[in-house]
């Protein structure tokens, strides 16, 4: 055997020599392993997890914590937007000054009726034309933030008297109103109590004819009492409509002039003191119109 020693190794097979592709590869890969363990432990750049970063990368915002709310989308259109209310506030303030322009006689189909009167007051000089007018802008306001479009036959200081009872039909008329009403209060004796909804006779006399009205005006009615007793307490008259709270009439000029569904409502009694004291009250005017708003409504939506 040939002796080996110490100081002398034999001959190894000589190894390949590594190219430059080989060498970057090799520095490279170790480098991209340890980049994407950090990268799934710490999360995107936006500080979520990876499903986070995809939701992000698509544009979504919803988050692993949180999910889409309705309370975010925009409301949508009131139902009632498009509807067209025409109120009538009974008689003007300044009537009285201008005996002879309400007087004259204006042909309301049944026969010839005043332009328009001065209406009735409290014992203590609260007048209807006052109230009639407070009522119809508190009915305004609510109903216009349900959407309704809301006309008035007129309004404070214009015009300064009336208007006449066939020009305020007409104005309801020409809105091709969905609803119209007519708000008054009572000048009966003391001791009658209680509010009554006056519905269209039907008429086709003359230049009137409520026969298309007459149906969709009891639906307005009949709503409206309901409403209007509910809310504010008050109870159906005890002197007019035999306890119904309804009354149907044919001389009245602002009903049979009438072509679009239409009623009035006398709100209570002027002379009696117990109603006085009711109409005269500021937060009770409210709840009449919040009354005869949500007849008005149901009318409305049905």
């Amino acid at each position: 055997m040939s002796y080996v020693g110490p100081d002398f190794d034999p001959p190894q097979p000589r190894r390949p020599r590594r190219g430059p592709l080989t060498v970057a590869l090799a520095a490279l890969v170790p480098g991209a392993l340890i980049g994407w363990f950090v990268y799934e432990a710490v999360g995107s750049p936006g500080g979520g997890s990876s499903a986070h970063a995809s939701s992000a990368s698509t544009g979504s915002s919803v988050s692993p914590t949180s999910t889409a709310s309705n309370d975010d989308k925009p409301p949508g259109p009131s139902p009632l937007k498009g509807k067209v209310v025409v109120i009538d506030p009974g008689h003007n303030v300044t009537n009285f000054q201008h005996t002879a322009e309400i007087n004259r006689k204006v042909d309301i189909g049944t026969n010839w009726k005043e332009c328009d009167t001065t209406g009735t007051s409290t014992n203590a000089g609260y007048s209807e034309a006052q109230f009639t007018m407070d009522v119809s802008h508190r009915l305004k306001a609510i109903l216009e933030k349900q959407g309704v479009t809301v006309k008035l036959t007129h309004d404070t200081g214009s015009p300064s008297w009336g208007p006449c009872v066939d020009q305020r039909a007409r104005i309801g008329n020409d809105a091709h109103a969905d609803a119209a009403l007519s708000i008054h209060a009572d000048g009966a004796p003391a001791g009658d109590r209680g509010f009554h909804v006056i519905l269209p006779a039907s008429v086709h006399a003359g230049g009137a004819d409520t026969r298309a009205i007459v149906g969709p005006s009891a639906v307005l009615g009949r709503g409206i009492a309901s409403n209007y007793r509910r809310v504010t307490g008050e109870p159906f008259s005890n002197y007019v409509g035999d306890g119904t709270g309804l009354d149907t009439r044919k001389d009245l000029g602002g009903l049979n002039l009438s072509t679009v569904p239409k009623v009035f409502i006398e709100c209570g009694n002027m002379r009696d003191g117990k109603d006085a004291a009711l109409l005269t009250n500021g937060a009770w005017r409210q709840k009449a119109a919040q009354g005869i708003s949500e007849g008005i409504v149901s009318f409305l939506e049905s």
